[in-house]
């Protein structure tokens, strides 16, 4: 059934893996520390995507250029290095979809704008490590998504040509990036999209809205490409 791409690579936050708990309770741990209210998770989560600037953006109501940001980024990802895999997952059935790539014989990556730092540890703590053929992070090429540079990286690494790639995200950037490096594009409308951006208006080649949706999704996928036909 999936026999027609040669590689998968996912995004980490909001695809792969459900990283919001953790992120929220280190934005809700400096909010609590600097007097104010914990912020509602419902509030936190669409914005997780976005890292630091959206955590802290819907906790404080800072952007990146007000003067106090740099600080409370600096004690955001301090406080959620520490307890970094405390509450994340996978998102159900996505252990589901890695096996049958396993099986497959189709290698699948990560590539992720999260940094180096945070990318390994959590990368290990939830048992992907020795899985994934290529772990991309946004610090690991010179730019970070949605310039196609990690995703190209990801193929050098696994030995595949990018037409015969698949790339899913729960973000524009991600669409934008695998669409530059000639992928095909699959949204993830299940991770953290905001009612502002919604997936279907990216212009991904697929949209899934659980994890298993992927795979009769990437048969189809790799026949359609040019070249895609074994």
């Amino acid at each position: 059934m999936i026999t027609e791409l040669q590689a998968v690579f996912f995004d980490l936050d909001g695809t792969l893996a459900d990283t919001a708990p953790d992120l929220a309770a280190a934005a809700n741990r400096l909010a609590v520390e600097h007097g104010r209210a914990p912020v509602a998770y419902e509030r936190l989560r669409p914005v997780a995507s976005h890292g630091a600037r959206g955590l802290i953006g819907a906790a404080f109501g800072k952007t990146p250029d007000d003067p106090e940001f740099p600080a409370l980024r600096d004690a955001f990802l301090d406080y959620y290095e520490a307890d970094i895999a405390a509450r994340t997952q996978l998102f159900d059935g996505m252990e589901a979809v890695l096996r049958a790539l396993e099986a497959a014989g189709i290698p699948w990556g990560i590539v992720t704008n999260k940094q180096t730092r945070f990318t390994r540890p959590l990368v290990e703590a939830i048992g992907l490590t020795p899985r994934a053929a290529a772990v991309v992070s946004g610090d690991t090429t010179a730019h970070a998504k949605p310039h196609p540079a990690p995703l190209l990286l990801a193929a050098e690494l696994s030995r595949v040509a990018p037409a015969r790639c698949a790339y899913v995200g729960d973000d524009l950037r991600d669409i934008q990036a695998g669409k530059a490096a000639g992928m095909v594009t699959v949204a993830a409308a299940y991770g953290y999209c905001g009612e502002e951006d919604p997936p279907e208006a990216w212009g991904a080649d697929y949209l899934i809205r659980h994890p298993e949706e992927l795979l009769p999704l990437l048969a189809r996928a790799g026949m359609a490409k040019p070249g895609g036909t074994p």
